[in-house]
């Protein structure tokens, strides 16, 4: 039967509204973070356009070539247009190449090319970047997986170029007139092999009217060649004046040919600009949908989407797809071509907290997938990676690899063998890498004949006992699951390596010389030393895996809650300790005024959920969202410290979801105060968990009560199959707290030395 009109038109106007609803992208605003120097941090961010987990990146430039922090919010210029794969500002980017508008006379380097703007007349979205200069050239940015597709609209009255740029390192192109490209191969970056090639193709939609190349040594222009190599070489391409230019690129570090092939398949499809814009908008509108918040202000709606897109960035894909469809990819650590799937730019001391268990969440197949390139580049390399830019760099502390895999294998994510985890993380625990203080285990004879890290010729050693203890635990949890019982009796007894570090007369984890005396002059404030990034009274709280039993060793639950409050409420003074000077961390802690906490690094990032662990859930509650509302929004100084890859946008995200994940390798999420009235989280297996906060708001920040899929629940915790499965769970939300609710010993999260429950 036919619908009257009426009705029809009515399903247009619901249509139209419902689309609307769904545009989730027009939250995130990408400039988030950006405004970050070397001494202060508010996210050390750059205007990432991208897809999710990409293989490339995209951002404006207005930092020289080389500068760590890229984009600042704070300059007034332009330089180009680059790809990046920068996952921080102190670990320097690599594969890089840009692009540049040019009117008037040509102007090759990134110094004199630098074109002023305004950020009122900028655009910065997942998908999608634009700006428009002071000088009329408007320039935009939209993505693929691997590639990317810009737009130059240049005025009508000077001579029009766009200038290439190799960027510091080596560099081989070749302009191609008759097909309007620049192909070649970038080569630049710390920690890349000996070997590695960024191979680019871009195409031009309009033809040249002139083109040559370009070295910055000595400021060489020669016009109409068509080939250079060297290092910080470069070309250049005119245009009709006024032309409106459409550039297509893609890249491999397979070969050429491969990035040829990803340029079809990825852009060919695209007959211009808008329509690979909206493809992109869709991929992530259909991402950030599948964590669909309702209530709530929009301010916070922008804060929290702004942070899913960032926790959905890290790690990136380092894999291409062949002529059939099938991945492969060159890999860092032995610069062999695999198949298979590639993941990298990740550091595990910072993302294992809380990026990894969020995605484990959203992403099962992919967080499948990495497992076993885990596994794959610890054969191929001889260690597992600890912070891959793109392969070893043996950058910060610990062995998290570890932690990632004992992690997925809890909740049900089982793609890889766990006895050549085991037996891969039995070579870390007990060799020393080639460089730095996580290639292997620093310290390792002393740690498993001591029980710590003694001062000495390691640094952080403190730090590294604390970590290590909570890795072995990782791997005993992964052997018991397994039911691997040699590997289980190896670990046991170091996993609780972290009582020879807690000094009872004074109340706190405290440095120790190989003779088992305590480190002289303690101080709790003082950074560094036995530390990394922090001071005792951050690090003193490292105990992820037996909160129960750290509890004891402070003198059980009502002591504790005494030192939590006095952690959040004293003053946030500190000394510089061995750093010899006030580093961004201690800054940004004091602009905090959280007392010692410091959520601008990772170390203490659990503190507020441990609450859970002592009979106090409501004080939990009331911290994080605390936390949210005043250290996090969606702009330029939108982060409390450096965002790491994820990290301190996962930790919103997920907290802003009510839960969080205090010891990966369980299967549990502590249960701590939602941001909204209701989240629904559509799962890769189609069922949806929605958290409802009744009676929500930023003073009823407080659970009065719970059920769990209609069943009154009073845990502090909930676990990953009560996720994964579907369900809903409602909170009754009051400013209030309810002293009666989750007190019990069963309503504890897990920890080694928990009581019975």
């Amino acid at each position: 039967m036919r619908k009257p009109i009426l009705t029809t038109a009515l399903l247009v106007v619901f249509s139209f509204f419902n689309a609307r609803a769904q545009d989730y992208v027009k939250y995130v605003n990408t400039l988030q973070g950006t405004h970050s120097d070397f001494g202060l941090s508010y996210g050390s961010t750059y205007p990432t356009v991208g897809l999710p987990f990409a293989e490339h990146f995209y951002s404006p430039q207005t930092n020289k070539n080389g500068e760590g922090w890229k984009y600042q919010y704070q300059a007034g210029e332009i330089r180009g247009f680059q790809q990046v794969h920068q996952c921080s500002p102190w670990m320097g980017d690599y594969a890089v190449f840009s692009l540049m508008p040019v009117e008037g006379p040509l102007k090759v380097t990134d110094n004199d090319r630098a074109a002023s703007f305004k950020h009122a007349n900028e655009t910065a979205k997942p998908s999608y970047y634009k700006v428009k200069f002071d000088n009329g050239i408007t320039t935009g940015i939209t993505v693929t997986e691997r590639g990317a597709h810009m737009r130059f609209a240049f005025t009508r009255t000077k001579d029009s170029y766009i200038v290439f740029d190799g960027y510091k390192g080596n560099c081989e192109l070749q302009i191609i007139p008759e097909e309007r490209k620049i192909i070649g191969f970038v080569t630049n970056g710390t920690f890349i092999p000996k070997n590695f090639k960024n191979h680019f193709v871009i195409q031009f939609d309009k033809p040249f009217t002139a083109y040559g190349t370009w070295q910055k040594q000595g400021g060489v222009i020669t016009k109409g060649a068509k080939t250079n190599k060297g290092t910080a070489v470069g070309a250049y391409i005119q245009f009709k004046k006024g032309a409106v230019v459409e550039a297509k690129m893609a890249s491999s570090y397979i070969s050429p040919e491969q990035a040829q092939l990803t340029f079809t398949r990825e852009l060919g499809k695209f007959k211009n600009f808008n329509e690979t814009e909206a493809a992109a908008t869709k991929v992530w509108n259909t991402l950030l949908g599948r964590v669909a918040v309702e209530g709530g202000t929009e301010e916070e709606k922008a804060t929290f989407y702004s942070c899913l897109f960032r926790a959905n960035l890290f790690s990136r894909k380092f894999y291409d797809l062949d002529k059939d469809g099938k991945p492969y990819y060159y890999s860092p650590y032995d610069e062999k071509v695999h198949s298979g799937y590639m993941y990298t730019d990740n550091g595990f001391w910072d993302t294992f907290r809380a990026q990894f268990p969020l995605s484990n969440i959203l992403h099962p197949e992919m967080q499948g997938r990495y497992m076993q390139s885990l596994i794959d580049a610890q054969q191929q390399f001889g260690f597992f990676p600890t912070w891959s830019n793109p392969g070893m760099s043996g950058v910060m502390v610990g062995n998290h690899a570890i932690s990632l895999l004992a992690d997925a294998w809890a909740k049900g994510i089982r793609t890889f063998d766990p006895k050549q985890a085991l037996a891969g993380y039995l070579h870390e625990a007990t060799n020393k890498g080639p460089w730095g203080g996580s290639n292997g285990r620093e310290g390792w004879k002393d740690y498993f004949t001591l029980g710590y890290v003694p001062k000495g010729e390691v640094y952080e050693y403190g730090a590294k006992t604390l970590e290590y203890a909570y890795d072995d635990f990782c791997a005993y949890a992964l052997a018991k699951a397994t039911g691997d019982t040699f590997y289980q009796e190896i670990f046991a007894r170091q996993m609780y390596n972290y009582k020879n570090l807690y000094d009872p007369s004074v109340g706190f984890m405290r440095g120790k010389l190989a003779n088992g005396e305590w480190l002289p002059n303690f101080d709790p404030i003082e950074w560094g030393g036995p530390f990394t990034e922090g001071n005792s009274w951050q690090y003193s709280w490292s105990v992820f895996q037996d909160i129960n039993g750290l509890v004891d060793l402070m003198g059980g639950d009502q002591k504790v809650a005494t030192k939590l409050d006095t952690f959040f409420t004293t003053n946030s003074n500190f000394k510089v300790g061995t750093y010899g000077q006030q580093i961004h961390e201690m800054t940004e802690m004091q602009l905090g005024k959280m007392g010692q906490y410091a959520h601008g690094n990772e170390p203490d990032m659990h503190v507020p959920y441990l609450y859970n662990y002592i009979g106090q859930p409501w004080k939990t509650q009331y911290r994080v969202r605390q936390i949210m509302n005043k250290l996090y929004n969606a702009g330029p100084k939108g982060f409390p410290g450096d965002e790491d890859q994820g990290q301190m946008s996962s930790w919103y995200v997920i907290s802003a979801l009510g839960l969080y994940s205090v010891c990966p390798g369980t299967d549990e999420y502590v249960i701590g105060s939602p941001v909204f009235n209701k989240a629904t989280i559509t799962l890769e297996n189609g069922k949806k968990f929605t958290i409802v906060a009744n009676n929500n708001s930023k003073s009823n920040v407080y659970i009065q009560s719970a059920t769990l899929n209609g069943k009154v629940y009073n845990h502090n915790f909930i676990t990953y199959n009560d996720i994964i499965n579907g369900g809903t769970l409602v909170l009754q939300m009051s400013d209030k707290p309810n002293e009666q609710r989750g007190i019990e010993a069963a309503d504890k999260p897990f920890s080694l030395s928990a009581k019975a429950r």
